[in-house]
């Protein structure tokens, strides 16, 4: 017997024929026994798609709404993870610059094909939810897909990229695509190095695909994004970790400017684990932000914090 997914596609296209189907028939088509056969039509029904039975020797069953639209098979979870992961990349959570209009259009024809059940239920979440914009760098939709295009047709990358040192021209064997937090990274053989490099995708500018083929390398590690990640966060890195009092999303937009992870403890709280090379810069950053929090670890960074402190209502003392 084929998995239930399989089964309710090959269902819906059966119905959406607009034929009355006799359930014998139906059941036939579809090579299952007739009690499996009204388990997926009472399936069908709780998802909202509007199957008719008609009463008579046998039974018959028809599809009697939405027969022209093609059935797209989301549970409610499912569906509500779409819709926010679109509204998410539309305001930056994703490190793509993806308009809200982008998302609108989108959304809309995922509507047209949802349930009237899902449709509301999606609706009322998108109602109720709002999302921060982040200020960090963002990556557009065509740097992404001239660049995922040259991985799968694996030809030569030629773009400019702008570096803490200055701008330069690199042609590289494109190998992944990673995204570390709200970065994306290309990860590729550097021709003109002769080694393995990374690349931020915000920091590429007009990205070329070449008519150079090439046989992929052996990567140099099996877990890409984990060895850029700890690359990153070198040894010499300070961990610090804080409660914030904001949500997570929010939390993200405001701290972008130091390297972290969040973890949501609740709408209006989360922990953030930050690595820096100084509790300078973090604290200024905190100063920057206006976020109350709480610190967590280590301790040295909550007594850098009472020492400032102190030293800054010194220098109120004569006001």
């Amino acid at each position: 017997m084929t998995e239930p997914r399989e089964r309710m596609l090959r269902l819906l296209s059966l119905l959406q024929t607009g034929r009355q189907w006799p359930a014998a028939d139906l059941a036939s088509a579809m090579e299952v026994p007739p009690r499996t056969l009204r388990r997926d039509i009472d399936h069908l029904r709780t998802l909202g798609y509007p199957v008719e039975s008609t009463r008579g020797p046998g039974g018959h069953y028809r599809l009697v709404a939405g027969a022209a639209l093609p059935p797209l098979m989301l549970e409610h979870d499912e569906a509500i993870a779409t819709v926010l992961g679109l509204r998410l990349a539309a305001a930056g959570g994703t490190g793509i610059d993806l308009t809200a209009e982008s998302a609108d259009r989108a959304a809309t024809k995922l509507r047209r094909v949802l349930p009237a059940a899902l449709r509301r239920r999606t609706d009322e979440m998108l109602a109720s939810v709002e999302f921060g914009g982040g200020e960090q760098p963002q990556v557009t939709p065509d740097v992404l897909n001239v660049l995922a295009a040259a991985i799968a047709a694996r030809r030569c990358l030629e773009f400019e990229y702008t570096a803490k040192d200055g701008p330069s021209s690199r042609t590289v064997e494109p190998m992944r695509l990673v995204q570390l937090g709200t970065r994306w990274y290309l990860y590729a053989w550097d021709l003109g190095r002769r080694d393995w490099r990374s690349f931020r995708l915000d920091r590429i500018t007009a990205p070329r695909t070449t008519e150079v083929a090439f046989e992929p390398r052996a990567l140099p590690v099996d877990d890409v994004a984990g060895h850029l990640q700890e690359r990153f966060h070198s040894p010499k890195s300070l961990r610090v970790t804080l409660t914030l009092q904001v949500g997570a999303g929010e939390a993200a937009a405001r701290l972008h400017r130091i390297d972290g992870t969040f973890e949501a403890l609740g709408d209006q709280s989360c922990r953030y684990v930050a690595y820096v090379d100084s509790f300078e810069w973090l604290a200024v950053v905190l100063v920057l932000t206006d976020i109350d929090f709480t610190v967590e670890e280590p301790a040295e960074f909550g007594e850098y914090l009472a020492r400032t402190g102190r030293r800054l209502l010194r220098g109120t003392a004569g006001s």
